[in-house]
């Protein structure tokens, strides 16, 4: 999975991931050149060399440094663009991918749990396709480098050098791959624990009115005592590598003066040589430490990675079809029709109907009987355990997702305003609808007054104008069917006395479907279907 996302969002980008590993090969000979000048200059110093060739060495040893830095600094400016920007690709995938996942799949999660994972679970692999790449490659081209110039003073201390930075990393690795699950767990009890903060903070209006504050803080906590020893487990995996690295150091210093003393003592080597030998041990150090540390950021990335393939490899339980529904009214059957939540206990149960085309139908039923399922599965946000839903002759099965939510338009009590403009918020942000039309539904609504630039926000608008907001909506999208799920449920009798002269509006030369409990919502309907719930 971790090379699929590297290929698909790390591949268009293939030129500055390119560039950027040219800078870091570039950084890694510059920081290898370095001892060597020092050990040049030694020698030099050592032989009696004049003034005027020590000052040339020292300003091209001082150039030699400033040039790696800014090298490096290019590096790491080319990786963060390079991450940010795959990295939105990747958030805007997976928020197009859960857009498409069935409604059943959003009321098992919230939305804080949806959001951490977008977000937080992504934010993880940024690491990866920035820091991760500049500093682990430039880190193994470092200890590559430093390794073969090594090998160049003395092929035996090389080898030496070599092996151990070879052992070195691989033990790294092997205590990233112990500690990935460790940071998986972690990751999702983040999630858990973020969905429970925006589930109580959403219901803060009731919990202070019921007096229930204290029960939702409790819970939180015990949220919080549950994520602790998975918190602690994650830290400790970390631990472990950052040990293993600080142990590598000691080594790598002690073979340098051990190795390195031994072969001047031999006459092998010269003093600037030794030098040289020290500093690329000392050398390896950086490379190993920054191994170190982004084999921590690995873990996280490795845990963010399971995550994010787990949300990619969900399907929706409503497969699209690639049929499509004929303009005009349309009608509507249900053919025996059996539907259940959670499987055990029915919703629906043998519901058959039909509704001519441009004919409209009251439901009206206790809470709890159904009125709502039928409106859910006319849209197909579910499917029907048994039996068939039919629009215009066709079964919804067989009936693309994009025709289907184009024909059959829906207006529930609750209205979902975005703090945008007027006009944004009736196309749902599509730029291409002409303002003419825009203005045209408005002064059918009655709505003259109102200015398509005027701010929009949510609770900026009465339950009534929102109301007329999504009928606008609907009307927009000039559907076959419209279906009213208790659209007048929390308003004044002036307010819906005005609503129901736009929903006549709406409802003419269509096929309509309107779930009430007040009668003057059902005045002007053909037929009323009264549902009595399915008994236990």
């Amino acid at each position: 999975m971790l090379r699929d996302l590297l290929v698909k969002y790390l591949g268009p980008r293939r030129w500055a991931v390119a560039a950027m590993s040219g800078l870091l090969l570039a950084a890694a000979g510059l920081q290898v050149a370095a001892p060597r000048l020092v050990s040049r200059f030694i020698n030099e110093a050592q032989a009696g060399a004049g003034q005027g060739a020590l000052i040339r060495i020292a300003v091209i040893f001082l150039s030699v440094s400033l040039a790696a830095r800014v090298v490096r600094a290019l590096a790491a400016y080319a990786g963060e663009l390079v991450a940010w920007s795959a990295t939105n690709a990747l958030r805007l995938d997976l928020v197009a991918h859960l857009l498409r996942l069935d409604l059943a799949f959003h009321k098992e999660r919230t939305p804080g749990e949806l959001i951490e994972r977008v977000d937080g679970d992504v934010s993880a692999l940024a690491g990866l396709f920035s820091r991760l790449m500049i500093e682990l490659l430039g880190a193994l081209l470092l200890l590559a480098a430093v390794v073969i110039s090594l090998i160049a003073v003395d092929f035996a201390l090389g080898l030496a050098f070599g092996g151990f930075a070879a052992l070195t990393v691989a033990t790294l690795a092997w205590i990233r791959a112990l500690a990935v699950p460790r940071q998986a767990a972690d990751r999702e009890q983040s999630a858990q624990t973020y969905g429970l903060a925006g589930e109580v903070l959403s219901a803060t209006e009731d919990l202070c009115a019921a007096g229930a504050t204290g029960y939702a803080i409790e819970r939180f906590a015990a949220r919080l005592r549950a994520w602790r020893p998975v918190r602690y487990a994650a830290e400790l995996s970390g631990t472990a590598v950052w040990v293993a690295a600080t142990l590598a150091f000691g080594v790598a210093d002690g073979m340098a003066y051990l190795l390195g003393g031994r072969l001047f003592l031999l006459g092998r080597v010269s003093l600037g040589a030794v030098y040289m030998v020290a500093a690329y041990a000392a050398a390896l150090a950086q490379p190993i430490e920054t191994i170190r540390r982004e084999m921590q950021e690995l873990q996280r990335a490795g845990a963010g990675v399971r995550r994010v393939r787990e949300l990619l490899s969900l399907r929706s339980r409503v497969p699209d079809g690639d049929a499509a529904l004929p303009p005009g009214a349309l009608p509507v059957e249900f053919r025996n029709v059996r539907f259940s939540y959670d499987g055990q206990s029915d919703a629906l149960s043998g519901l058959t109907l039909r509704l001519e085309a441009g004919r409209t139908l009251g439901v009206v039923g206790r809470t709890g009987c159904g009125k709502s399922t039928i409106a859910r599965l006319l849209v197909r946000q579910y499917d029907p355990s048994e039996g068939q839903v039919l629009v215009g002759g066709l079964d919804l099965r067989t009936v693309s997702l994009a025709s289907l939510r184009s024909r059959i338009g829906m207006v529930t009590q609750e209205v979902q305003l975005f703090g945008a403009s007027l006009r944004e918020n009736i196309t749902l942000f599509d730029p291409t609808v002409p303002d003419e039309r825009l203005r045209a539904i408005l002064g059918e609504l009655g709505l003259d007054g109102w200015a398509l630039e005027m701010p929009v926000a949510p609770g900026s608008l009465s339950a009534g104008e929102a109301q007329l907001l999504a009928f606008a909506r609907v009307l927009l999208r000039d559907p076959g069917v419209v279906i009213m799920d208790e659209p007048s449920s929390r308003l004044d009798p002036a307010t819906e006395a005005r609503l129901n002269r736009a929903m006549q509006k709406l409802m003419t030369g269509r096929t309509g479907v309107i779930i009430a409990h007040r009668p003057a919502t059902l005045e002007r309907v053909d037929a009323v279907l009264h549902l009595k719930g399915v008994a236990p």
